[in-house]
């Protein structure tokens, strides 16, 4: 359930820093002195997956492991510049990670317990 929500809260935020820094890149959007809102956006997607990754693997175990990938991109796009191509490629390369970790959380966990040994199969043994 929890994995449910951090995948969730990390996907909005990341389509949200994504969307501002599209619209700065275009000049459709001038955040003139906020661009503190920028950062403030990465660092909530940074800390949202490090969550939904923890998440995910104390809920699913290695299913779990679909979002770490996404981390890595996330340590080096601020090293990448703002200006030119890495920056925005960095940023896209995290989305199948996001996506991924959405479902994982979303699907539904695979259900163990053999159809033999469930508690309605046993019942019916009895029964007969």
């Amino acid at each position: 359930m929890i994995a449910r929500l951090a995948a969730t809260y990390a996907a909005v935020s990341y389509a949200a820093n994504c969307t501002l820094g599209l619209a700065v890149a275009s000049g459709r959007l001038r955040t003139g002195r906020a661009h503190w809102v920028h950062h403030a956006l990465y660092i909530n997607t940074a800390v949202s997956t490090v969550a939904t990754t923890a998440a995910l693997i104390a809920e699913r175990g290695r299913a779990g492991v679909v979002v770490a990938p996404a981390l890595v991109p996330l340590a080096v796009i601020p090293y990448a510049g703002t200006r030119g191509w890495r920056h925005p490629a960095l940023a896209v390369s995290i989305a199948p990670f996001i996506v991924a970790g959405l479902v994982a959380a979303w699907r539904r966990p695979a259900n163990r317990t053999p159809a033999s040994r469930t508690p309605t199969a046993r019942r019916r043994r009895r029964a007969r």
